[in-house]
């Protein structure tokens, strides 16, 4: 089943890359380029299934969007992501504690991104 999946990363390619591997498998893609951006998506209608997010942006870093998210009506349950480089445990707990749904360390596969994706958004 298709659903509507918002990446926010600030790399262009990075973007492509996912987007290519979710639309592989059905699903609607919406990208940000960082979190001012998604938080203005979000805020303008748009109603992800799921949002997969990098940690260090421009203007708007991951975290700080997750907090915005959580705090807005709609979307306390919806799943988010973090993928980044960041495997340090500290950043790993500040999202958990913002409200990540779950982690995703670059470099990874699309059989890893697919397969998390298939975990959080039914």
């Amino acid at each position: 089943m298709s659903k509507t999946i918002l990446i926010v990363d600030d790399a262009p390619t990075m973007r492509q890359m996912v987007n290519f591997t979710l639309q592989t498998v059905g699903h609607t893609v919406e990208e940000a380029g960082d979190g001012v951006e998604a938080l203005n998506k979000v805020k303008g209608g748009l109603k992800p299934s799921l949002v997969i997010t990098d940690l260090n942006m421009p203007r708007m870093d991951g975290i700080t969007l997750i907090k915005n998210l959580r705090a807005l009506p709609g979307f306390k349950f919806t799943p988010i992501l973090m993928l980044t480089t960041e495997s340090v445990e500290g950043k790993k707990k500040e999202g958990k504690e913002a409200g990540a749904t779950g982690w995703i360390v670059k470099p990874f596969t699309p059989e890893q991104l697919l397969k998390v994706v298939k975990q959080v958004v039914h």
